[in-house]
């Protein structure tokens, strides 16, 4: 059973996110995106709170998620999703345009799968994210249910 995982997008800069998007397909993942553009809209799809989308139980997620965003920001999505039984499991991938170490290892101790900076070198980062690409044909992505309640 090889279950299509949706790739979320939690980034700010429209630049950015369209060229997360244009070198996954480059790389050949041709999986569902959803695209949030700060972390509160991230965090009530996750939480299935609020209007508009919301996530589906039984389905496989993965996060690439920005640091720096408006209302929330990327290591606080992240720490509410690391606290939270059902959620925890998500792999998130935190992106940023910073390889500041104390920032790396924050986001190691609060749980994140992997980290990814976002350099100005265009080939660079066309290749994390081919990387990534890599990843995400090879890796088993648990399933999230929250059937039970979500808090």
């Amino acid at each position: 059973m090889n279950q299509e995982v949706v790739i979320l997008i939690a980034e700010d800069d429209d630049g950015h996110a369209d060229l997360i998007k244009k070198n996954l397909a480059r790389a050949g993942i041709v999986n569902p995106v959803l695209r949030f553009s700060d972390g509160q809209e991230i965090s009530d799809f996750l939480f299935r709170r609020g209007e508009g989308a919301h996530r589906e139980p039984g389905k496989a997620y993965i996060l690439l998620l920005d640091i720096r965003m408006p209302k929330m920001s990327g290591t606080e999505v992240l720490a509410q999703i690391k606290t939270h039984p059902e959620l925890r499991k998500l792999p998130v991938v935190m992106i940023t345009t910073t390889d500041d170490p104390r920032e790396v290892e924050n986001c190691h101790a609060l749980g994140c799968s992997n980290y990814i900076t976002k350099p100005v070198e265009y080939d660079s980062f066309v290749n994390a994210v081919r990387q990534l690409g890599l990843f995400l044909m090879v890796v088993q992505v648990p399933v999230l249910n929250g059937v039970h309640g979500d808090r």
